[in-house]
């Protein structure tokens, strides 16, 4: 694989390569070691307690999640948050950083980053434009499976009621964000209001009101029918007036006045602040030029390797029209949404059954796979995996191949995401941000990473599916060049739709949803494929330096135990790692 010429961050170089990666210095004395990992500790602890006191979360069974309030979103807030966020930077400068152990650079290296992508987000008022093509303030709002308990219930209520305060301060922030150009581009907006259509309701047809309709047996009668009665008082008096005020705008005032350009390049102070959105998602200092000669190069190489799984299907047409066979043949597709579903499922039990031969720990806690909710599947991108569950989009079923879905549950539910987030949160005693602080190159490069690893596991059947596989790898190598091309080159949004079209065996819907994505969340879409060719790189390295001994079940444990790091990291840490096997018996010489 051609090295993937990924720069070190300035801060990541600071931390990392000003002293040895393996210990602080011989000469620092245990003292002054055991005062820089205290002053630190005092630091980042104060700060996450701060920032989820800001972000009216508390603690419960372990885990951060909401609690009876939402957290304010005014300038107020923000302007607060930035200053905090500044001050907080300016103390970690002041620790001796080659003083720490190991494990605590690597905590300061996952906060600074932390940190500096939020004081950044303050910087550029990203909070005046709160939401993209298919992520929403108004949306999550509704937990996506049951709650456990009657308390998490009430809590809900609580927070419902703070809609209409909570709305009206995203609409503030909106009107200040047209004041100085400053919005979600229309050509990704357009559409988006319908997903609000269904919280206006004033009845049973109210998604939250069918949230408190489902109350789990285990909630006595009685109190399941005091609830479903208050959550009909509460939807009825801020719930679906909140959102009908809310609809009123985006229809009147904010898609009227949203602006028509779509590139990054555009918005105030717009070349930095591309730059900043590329450091962020990436935790890398590269520039879009790089990144678009990259995309260009790996984009020429998968081209020869589809067409070379095209001969292996025994397809005599030109790549056009294998293109178009794979969209409209009738055997690629799910008759109905359960089929979809069931296709997915199976993949994810076979996966499950090859895990063994990939890890040597397994976590315990188990996700399921849902259907994306109807209220967004129009707009949703066609799967997405967390801790709990990972979504299958089953709307317009048309275009949802099924020799695409093998990739996209290995990548969205195991051993891709579900099992990422699993494993860190059974994963070694960390402080609590580094167990819920998440950065896009490391978790979306290693969901890319386990679509490849499917090649290894034999989860792949068909060179149609195999065939899905590189449609996806080039789907994430094209973005490097799409992304720049909208919002550094100047690319048009049908340029984009007609490059992704070209190149990949993605339905048309898919691909415009794709493409408005990316001109809503400027370099986000960068991550996942520069995340991926860092760990195929380190693997890579790893196999030549270990030889007839590499395994790659400790490989990949070492890499998820790790927890959710910034790339510069990850690299350092795992060639430590490839060090110390190195140097057991039996390893190549």
């Amino acid at each position: 694989m051609k090295p993937a010429r990924l720069l070190l961050s300035a801060v990541s170089l600071a931390l990392f390569c000003a002293v040895p990666a393996a210990a602080a210095p011989a000469s620092a004395e245990p003292v002054v070691e055991a005062e820089a990992a205290a002053r630190l500790r005092a630091l980042y602890d104060a700060e996450w307690k701060w920032r989820q006191a800001e972000y009216a979360n508390v603690h419960e069974d372990g885990r951060w999640v909401p609690g009876e309030h939402l957290q304010s979103v005014t300038a107020e807030a923000y302007a607060r948050r930035g200053r905090y966020w500044e001050k907080a930077l300016h103390e970690l400068d002041a620790i001796p950083l080659a003083a720490l152990p190991n494990e605590e650079r690597i905590n300061a290296a996952v906060f600074r980053t932390s940190l500096q992508a939020n004081l950044d987000r303050v910087r550029y008022r990203t909070y005046e434009a709160p939401f993209n093509s298919d992520t929403f303030f108004w949306g999550g709002l509704n937990p996506r499976q049951p709650y456990r308990t009657e308390a998490q219930y009430r809590a809900l209520l609580a927070r419902l009621r703070e809609l209409p305060r909570y709305f009206d301060e995203n609409i503030a922030n909106m009107r200040a964000g047209l004041a100085r150009g400053y919005s979600v581009p229309r050509s990704s907006v357009e559409g988006r209001d319908k997903t609000i259509e269904p919280y206006t309701v004033d009845g049973p047809a109210n998604p939250f009101l069918a949230t408190f309709a489902a109350l789990p047996a285990g909630i006595p009668e009685a109190n399941r029918q005091a609830l479903q009665a208050e959550a009909a008082q509460v939807v009825r008096a801020q719930v679906a007036p909140a959102y009908a005020k809310l609809l009123k705008f985006m229809r009147e005032e904010y898609l009227p006045r949203t602006r028509t350009s779509i590139a990054a390049r555009d918005l105030p102070d717009g070349p930095a602040f591309y730059r900043s959105q590329i450091r962020e998602f990436t935790t890398l200092e590269l520039e879009p030029k790089e990144i678009h000669e990259q995309g260009l190069e790996h984009v020429e190489r998968i081209s020869a390797e589809m067409r070379a799984v095209m001969a292996r299907a025994g397809f005599k047409g030109s790549f056009a029209d294998f293109l178009e066979f794979l969209r409209t043949d009738p055997q690629f597709y799910a008759r109905t949404p359960r089929e979809l579903i069931a296709y997915s499922a199976y993949v994810a039990k076979r996966a499950d059954g090859q895990l063994k031969h990939v890890f040597n720990t397994l976590p315990r806690y188990r996700f399921t796979i849902l259907p994306v909710p109807d209220d967004v599947a129009p707009i949703y991108t066609s799967g997405r995996g967390g801790l709990d569950s990972c979504l299958m989009n089953t709307y317009q079923l048309p275009s949802r191949p099924l020799y695409n879905l093998a990739a996209l549950t290995l990548h969205e539910c195991v051993p891709g995401h579900s099992h990422q987030a699993a494993v860190a949160l059974e994963g070694p005693d960390r402080p609590d941000f580094r167990r819920q602080t998440y950065f896009s190159g490391y978790g979306e490069g290693w969901g890319l990473y386990s679509e490849w690893l499917g090649t290894e596991m034999g989860i792949y059947e068909t060179p149609y599916e195999d065939f899905g596989r590189l449609t996806f790898e080039m789907w994430r190598a094209a973005r490097l060049v799409i992304d720049t091309g909208l919002h550094e080159y100047g690319w048009t949004r049908q340029q984009a739709i007609d490059y992704l079209a070209s190149h990949t065996a993605l339905a048309q819907h898919d691909i415009e949803t794709e493409v408005d994505r990316y001109i809503a969340w400027p370099g986000q879409a960068l991550a996942y494929y520069l995340g991926y060719l860092t760990i195929r790189d380190l693997r890579a390295e790893a196999e030549r330096e270990l030889g007839a001994a590499f395994d790659q079940r400790p490989f990949h444990d070492a890499l998820l135990d790790l927890g959710s790091v910034p790339l510069p990291v990850l690299q350092e840490q795992m060639r430590l790692f490839i060090a110390a096997q190195k140097r057991k018996p039996g390893a190549a010489e």
